[in-house]
């Protein structure tokens, strides 16, 4: 299904003939992947469940009506984005409070991300890589679940982001540094409390 020719083969059925079952293979192939990116940034799995459906359905209704979809995964991951933020609109308009959060800079090597994988994979269960990226902001979050999770393109990350891909390079150099200070974090925490056990 990543395959680019299958995909515009799919999209030309729904475009052409509004057809079910091609959107139907479009929701088999991406549904989890939906599903976890939403899934990180809301408070529950009822909350990330419902907002994926609200996904499909909106994908569904933006392929019916509109015109060339350069990437399909972007184009999910781009609804998925609006629908997130559209839940957060609404309940801070039920509450009456907004809040922002601070950029923080910083720039990662290609390989300091590498190693960071190696780590997260043999020291991490994944309950912990979830709270680790759980604390991340909501931009770098993102970018992480979309480059190492979905193993999407500069390009298609991008475009879901409505960035350029320079952007989204030093972006996700920023996530994986603020990621690999949590891992360093908790190391230190944990070190410290073996010591004081020894002693």
């Amino acid at each position: 299904m990543r395959s680019l020719l299958k995909e515009k083969f799919l999209l030309f059925r729904i475009k052409a003939k509004k057809d079910p079952e091609a959107f139907g293979l479009i929701y088999d192939t991406y549904v989890k992947s939906i599903f976890r990116f939403i899934y990180f940034k809301v408070a529950s799995t009822e909350q990330a469940e419902d907002l994926t459906s609200e996904t499909f359905l909106k994908a569904w209704q933006y392929l019916k009506e509109k015109r060339e979809v350069p990437y399909l995964r972007a184009l999910l991951y781009s609804i998925a984005r609006s629908t997130v933020i559209d839940h957060y609109r609404r309940i801070a308009c039920e509450r009456g409070d907004v809040s922002m959060e601070d950029e923080r800079a910083s720039g990662l090597t290609d390989a300091a991300s590498e190693k960071l994988l190696r780590e997260v994979e043999t020291r991490f269960d994944t309950a912990q890589v979830i709270e680790k990226l759980r604390g991340l902001k909501d931009e770098y979050r993102e970018v992480v679940i979309m480059k190492y999770l979905d193993e999407m393109t500069a390009g298609e990350i991008a475009d879901a982001l409505g960035k350029s891909a320079a952007n989204v390079r030093v972006l996700l150099h920023r996530a994986t540094k603020a990621l690999t200070e949590a891992i360093q974090h908790d190391q230190q925490g944990t070190r410290k409390t073996s010591l004081a056990v020894k002693e």
